[in-house]
C-alpha cells in the first residue's frame, strides 16, 4: 500500500516503516559521528524506549557505548493492510542495527506500569543480560492502571487554582488563537501525579533491586522539563508540573536507596523543549516551540532528541568531569534553551505572533516537518509514492 500522513489534531494516525527506519538510522549515524563513550554503560534497560528521549537513550547507549539493551514499550503492532504505530517500526530498526553489530537488543511490548511486564523484564534480564548499569525511565502515557488497586488514572493538562488563557496554535491549520483552560480538580491533580509522577519509577527500581539486577555503580535517570514562564501555568505550575515535582522527590529517594545499597545514583535530567508526540498535545507549548526553534536555529544551538541525549551522556553521565547540578540537584541539558538572550527573544516575539505572520516570526514549517518525521514522513531518500508492506513482525 502507499502510506501517506493522516493528521488528526495533534496525532498522525499513520506511519511509514521505511521512513521510521531512516529516521532511526539518522540518529545512529549521529551517535557514531561522535567519540565513543569510553566509560559508558554496557547493559541498559530503557523503560519507554520506542520514541523520543527514550529511543534516543537506547541509540546513544547501543551505538555510543556498545551496550546491550532491553527496551520496554507499548506500541500497536502492524497488521496486513494497517501500519503499526511509529514506535513499533523504530524498535525494529534499532534492534536490527544493534544485532548487526553483535549487540544484544531485546524487546518487551506491553504495559510498563503492570506487574506482569516488570516480571517479564526481570526474567529476560536474568536469562539474557544480567545486572544493568543504566536504567532509563522515560514513560509518557495518558493513563495508568495501578498495578495494585486496579484503578485507572488519567492524566490531565490543566492549570491549578485558576483558569488560564493564552495564545496557542493549530499546527496543522496554522491558526493562532486564544485558548482558555479551566483549573484542575483535586482528583485530576492526584490522577496526573499517579500517571506521571515517580511511583512507577520506584517500583521498577525496587523490583530490580529485589532481583539483584542492578550493577554496582549503576545510574538511573528520568527526564523532566521546566521551560520558560510563558508556559508555567499550563506546565511547571500546572498538573503536569506537580507530577514532575513528585518525580523529582521520588528520584531523590531512589538515589538514597541506591547509595544505601552501594549501587550508584539516580537523577533527573531537565531536557529541552522538542517536538514529540507528548509535547504536541500540550496547549501553548507548540507555539512556544515554533518560536524557540527559529531562535535557536539562528543561534546555531538547536538540538533534537538524539543531540540532547548524546550530550547528556558524553558531558554529564559518562563525561569523566563529573555531573553538574543546579540548585535543586537536577542535571540541566536545557541550558542552551534557557539562556537569557534566547528567552528574551522569545518574550519579544510571543506577543507579536498572529495567524498572518506566523510563518515569518516562527519556525512553524520546522515544527511541522519534525512532527511528521516522528511518524516516518519527510525523510530524504524514501519514495513515498511507492507501495510498501506495512506489516513488519517484531524482531
Amino acid at each position: 500500500m502507499v502510506i501517506k500522513p493522516k493528521v488528526r489534531g495533534f496525532v498522525c494516525i499513520t506511519s511509514h516503516p521505511e521512513g521510521c527506519a531512516a529516521h532511526v538510522q539518522e540518529q545512529i549515524d549521529y551517535v557514531k559521528s561522535k567519540a565513543p563513550l569510553a566509560q559508558g554503560p554496557k547493559n541498559v534497560l530503557v523503560i519507554g524506549s520506542s520514541t523520543g528521549y527514550g529511543l534516543a537513550s537506547r541509540i546513544a547507549a547501543a551505538f555510543g557505548s556498545k551496550a546491550n539493551t532491553v527496551g520496554v514499550f507499548f506500541e500497536r503492532p502492524s497488521e496486513e493492510g494497517r501500519p503499526a504505530t511509529p514506535g513499533w517500526y523504530n524498535t525494529i530498526a534499532v534492534t536490527a542495527a544493534a544485532r548487526a553489530e553483535g549487540l544484544k537488543a531485546i524487546n518487551i511490548n506491553g504495559d510498563a506500569f503492570s506487574e506482569e511486564i516488570k516480571r517479564q523484564t526481570i526474567e529476560v534480564l536474568k536469562r539474557e543480560i544480567g545486572p544493568v548499569d543504566l536504567v532509563v525511565y522515560s514513560l509518557a502515557s495518558p493513563r495508568r492502571t495501578h498495578p495494585k488497586s486496579g484503578v485507572v488514572h488519567k492524566s490531565t493538562l490543566k492549570p491549578i487554582g485558576q483558569s488560564y488563557t493564552n495564545k496557542t496554535v493549530d499546527t496543522d491549520k496554522g491558526i493562532v488563537s486564544q485558548v482558555s483552560i479551566e483549573p484542575a480538580s483535586d482528583a485530576e491533580i492526584a490522577d496526573t501525579v499517579a500517571v506521571m509522577g515517580g511511583e512507577d519509577w520506584e517500583l521498577w527500581i525496587d523490583a530490580l533491586l529485589a532481583a539483584d539486577l542492578i550493577a554496582p555503580g549503576a545510574t538511573s535517570v528520568s527526564y523532566s522539563y521546566i521551560g520558560p514562564e510563558v508556559t508555567w501555568p499550563i506546565y511547571k505550575n500546572g498538573t503536569i508540573g506537580i507530577a514532575k515535582n513528585d518525580l523529582e522527590r521520588v528520584g531523590k529517594r531512589i538515589d538514597a536507596k541506591l547509595k544505601a545499597h552501594g549501587y550508584g545514583r539516580a537523577l533527573i535530567s531537565v531536557n529541552k523543549a522538542l517536538v514529540t508526540q507528548a509535547s504536541s498535545a500540550i496547549p501553548v507549548v507548540p507555539l512556544y516551540i515554533s518560536i524557540l526553534y527559529k531562535i535557536m536555529k539562528a543561534h546555531g544551538t538547536h538540538e533534537g532528541c538524539i543531540e540532547q541525549i548524546q550530550r547528556l551522556f558524553s558531558t554529564q553521565l559518562y563525561g569523566g568531569s563529573g555531573l553538574q547540578f543546579d540548585d535543586a540537584g537536577r542535571v540541566r541539558i536545557d541550558d542552551w534553551e534557557m539562556k537569557p538572550d534566547v528567552q528574551a527573544e522569545v518574550a519579544r516575539i510571543w506577543p507579536q505572533v498572529t495567524t498572518e505572520n506566523l510563518a515569518q516570526l516562527t519556525d512553524i514549517a520546522g515544527y511541522r516537518s519534525e512532527f511528521l518525521r516522528l511518524f516516518g514522513f519527510g525523510l530524504p531518500g524514501i519514495n513515498y509514492e511507492a507501495d510498501v508492506e506495512p506489516h513488519r513482525p517484531m524482531l
